[in-house]
């Protein structure tokens, strides 16, 4: 009887599957001992390995032989499973035939069927093992590095690998094979969960300006000395740049002379030409990035050292010098490069002297602008407002409070913007102006509650070629013309007045427009990276400050949950209330849980 006939005698050694099993019957269909029970299969299921007779499975142990000689031998050739079992062990026996074609079944030295089996040739043999154990290597290597992630530790060779994960919380992929091994779904929020949980971030790790694709560095490229050029001596005029306590980017300064305001603001244009490789780096960045860890400026930090306003004993600067009327309409608008003497100050100190001397004036002259623009519909919402910064690893939260001194500012700054655009407008200057459509409903908001409801229906502020309504803040005409440090739009209108000033040509409309779409979309980034950042800071202070109480004004409701606005943090939560507290009632509320990767904390309403 052949080795290989078709149908196996009982207690034959047969293949099922890949996997061992005894004939225990023989008919229709052929019943077969598998390790683990019993089975009944059809003939063509099965292989015959070695008629037997074979009274167990576990018969079938491991057998000692010359495996490797007899592919030395047979190298190249051919032969069937019962000459390879004799060769290798000296016996065709059922744990020889096993033995042998486990041999076969790995693949590396023999292949085939046990009637018609290949002892392949060494080339591709050693191919094969090479490969095998680089296999075996990497697959050791990723045991290993998820059992340091599994202990949250670890090492440096892991930052490459890491760098996956990283890339599928920026947004960057969509999938990650170490997020699954650890058993993370793939989104962002989980994989920010996962880089914290394996030790690779800190805990209060802040993703969110790689996750919105900003800079997360100042730009180094050299910066031109400041060119000589004829400007007006305003040094005899006491200045005051007016700003946050620790700013570092003065940019905007307030004089008085007589019945004339003077803003002064630092003359970046006269380092950065419009064709310039710093002009093509910041409009790829669109604004400074204020983080509560720190700025990242959208010029070279070596660009403020020269220019902030205060930084040096004189400044050079780009000041609009107007009056003002009694009915808040700005008359004989004066725009000149000069050079200004500036005294740094913070809100908080001029707060304190507002009815002072230069204070009180100034105060004098923006006041009728400020009257016009709420007469003409401006939108003054008293919504709350903080400061958040991170030092020597500690969230400070600070709520802004609404000073005078602040609105004196923001006032001087918008008539020095009025100034710029109808200066551009009467002379045919492109420039863009910003712009901001009227909201929905003209109902006066006084409460919070109100105010939150008017903010949602805000219209964005939009930067367009022609001059239009600026709603929010009652202006007929405006653009932004104080903050050419900090923001690109603000240094373009810079570039096209001092272009208007020198006699040189400015740039087009055309060229404007394409300017400021590329600088806006990366602004938005900007605005998003900070948004979340801030939200992410707010919620860490809360996770480690878990003993927090707090009010929260309601500002909204439906059947279940509460909005609320907590004016100590200026955040939006929404809380389960089993009453139904009204529109602007306050709420003592406690957090009961933070979860930083999902921007979102837990409160409870406090009896």
């Amino acid at each position: 009887m052949s080795t290989y006939q078709s149908s196996p005698p009982v207690n034959s050694l047969v293949l099922y599957k890949i996997r061992p099993a005894r004939v225990v019957s023989v008919g229709e269909k052929i019943e077969i001992e598998l390790d683990g029970g019993h089975k009944r299969v059809r003939p063509k299921d099965v292989e015959l390995l070695h008629p037997g007779p074979l009274h167990r499975l576990a018969d079938l142990a491991p057998q000692e032989g010359e495996l490797h000689a007899a592919w030395e031998l047979l190298e190249g050739s051919e032969t069937n499973l019962k000459d390879l079992a004799e060769l290798a062990f000296d016996a065709f026996t059922p744990a020889t035939a096993w033995a042998a074609w486990q041999l076969v079944s790995e693949g590396l030295t023999f292949s085939g069927t046990p009637a018609q089996i290949q002892a392949r040739p060494r080339e591709v043999v050693e191919r094969d093992r090479a490969e095998r154990e680089a296999k075996a290597a990497e697959e050791r290597d990723w045991q290993a590095f998820l059992e340091r992630m599994s202990a949250a530790a670890p090492a440096p060779e892991d930052r490459d690998r890491l760098g996956e994960v990283e890339r599928l919380e920026h947004g960057q992929s969509e999938h990650s094979r170490i997020l699954a091994a650890l058993g993370h779904q793939q989104t962002p929020e989980n994989a920010h969960r996962a880089l914290v949980q394996v030790g690779y971030w800190h805990a209060t790790h802040n993703p969110y300006p790689a996750r919105c694709g900003v800079p997360t560095r100042d730009p180094d490229l050299p910066v031109p000395a400041l060119i000589e050029e004829e400007r007006l001596d305003l040094t005899h005029l006491a200045a005051y740049a007016i700003d946050d306590e620790g700013n570092q980017d003065p940019d905007d300064a307030i004089s008085v002379d007589g019945d004339r305001l003077w803003v002064h603001v630092a003359d970046v244009a006269a380092l950065i030409d419009a064709e310039s490789e710093i002009e093509r780096e910041a409009r790829a960045r669109g604004a400074n990035l204020y983080l509560p860890e720190g700025v990242v400026n959208m010029l070279p930090a070596k660009v403020t050292d020269q220019l902030g306003l205060g930084l040096q004993p004189i400044s050079p600067a780009l000041s609009f010098g107007m009056l003002c009327d009694p009915q808040g309409e700005i008359l004989d608008i004066r725009i000149h490069r000069t050079w200004v003497r500036v005294e740094r100050l913070s809100y908080d100190w001029v707060e304190e002297r507002l009815d002072e001397g230069p204070f009180a004036a100034i105060r004098a002259l923006v006041e009728p602008f400020r009257a016009r623009r709420h007469a003409d519909g401006a939108t003054g919402l008293d919504l709350p407002e903080v400061s958040i910064r991170v030092e020597e690893g500690k969230v400070r939260i600070r709520q802004l409070l609404r000073l005078g001194s602040r609105a004196m500012v923001t006032d001087a700054m918008l008539m020095a913007g009025v100034a710029a655009g109808r200066f551009c407008l009467e002379r045919g200057i492109p420039i863009p102006y910003a712009t901001q459509a009227l909201p929905d409903g003209l109902d006066t908001a006084t409460d919070l509650a109100s105010m939150y409801a008017r903010r949602r229906r805000f219209k964005p502020t939009r930067l367009t070629g022609t001059p239009d309504l600026h709603a929010g803040l009652g202006l007929p005409i405006y653009t932004r013309a104080t903050s050419p440090l900090r923001r690109y739009s603000d240094l373009l209108v810079h570039q096209q007045i001092r272009a208007e000033l020198t006699g040189r040509p400015g740039l087009s409309e055309e060229e404007v427009t394409a300017r400021v779409a590329q600088a806006e979309l990366a602004a938005a980034s900007v605005r998003r990276g900070e948004r979340l950042s801030n939200q992410h800071w707010k919620h860490v202070f809360l996770r480690e400050n878990q003993e927090w109480r707090g009010d929260g004004v309601v500002v909204d409701s439906d059947e279940r949950k509460v909005t609320v606005l907590i004016p100590d943090l200026a955040l939006e939560a929404r809380v389960r209330s089993r009453d139904a507290p009204g529109l602007n009632e306050r709420l003592r509320l406690t957090v009961t849980e933070v979860d930083i990767p999902a921007l979102t904390s837990g409160f409870r309403i406090l009896g």
